[in-house]
């Protein structure tokens, strides 16, 4: 069987704090999007077009894409384009009162947990030996933080991979990518779903989804 390059694109969605508060959010998730390189040429050439045409029409933006940011008419605009290539989204949900105490001790904890469920649960079904993965995460806070949530993902990936898959991690802006703008918005409509019952912007990009695994769904005590 040959080899195959994939390219992953990561996001999340949702704050790491673990604590009942109104500002806090009742879910993390963890969302990716894979793509294989000639589509990606397609959907970056896609984005910039729509991007210029936005402007042109005067709905420039400030950045870049960003879901929760961009004005409804954008969203629309955006939502529509996705429609139209072939990518999967894959979304792992955590309802964070249901973590036991020794997943939450920090947030770069929570957050390789986080990311270890779900490259334990998507790679078996994306990955086969010999194939060459790109993981590519948004670059987030300071450098310290990005160093350890660097070694986080790192050390996921070095459990969760099949051995003979070979592997790549970078972090990438957000502006500089368009494929992370495309995961922001998937990601964005799955989470919005879970957290507010809202799925109007679900319904447009359902049938990319592939799986929302919903990792505690079968726990029923909560720490907090």
């Amino acid at each position: 069987m040959s080899s195959k390059r994939h390219i992953l694109f990561s996001d999340e969605s949702g704050d790491l704090q673990c604590r009942r508060s109104p500002d806090v959010t009742k879910y993390f998730a963890v969302g990716t999007l894979l793509i294989e390189e000639n589509e990606l040429a397609r959907l970056r050439a896609a984005m910039a077009g729509l991007r210029d045409e936005l402007a042109w029409s005067h709905h420039g933006l400030d950045s870049c894409f960003h879901a929760t940011a961009d004005s409804q008419y954008v969203r629309e605009r955006v939502y529509a384009l996705l429609a139209d290539f072939d990518f999967r989204v894959d979304v792992t949900i955590m309802e964070k009162d249901k973590a036991q105490p020794h997943i939450r001790t920090t947030e770069p904890t929570f957050f390789k947990y986080a990311w270890y469920y779900h490259l334990r649960y998507i790679a078996p079904q994306i990955f086969k030996q010999d194939d060459e993965v790109l993981i590519v995460a948004a670059e987030l806070g300071t450098k310290r933080v990005r160093k350890a949530f660097r070694r986080a993902i790192e050390e996921v990936m070095q459990q969760c991979l099949p051995y003979r898959v070979k592997r790549t991690l970078a972090f990438w802006r957000d502006d500089s990518e368009y494929a992370l703008q495309a995961i922001d918005y998937c990601l964005w409509a799955v989470f919005r779903k879970w957290e507010r019952g809202d799925d109007t912007h679900y319904k447009k990009i359902a049938n990319k989804v592939v799986t929302e695994y919903d990792l505690w769904r079968v726990g029923t005590k909560r720490y907090y």
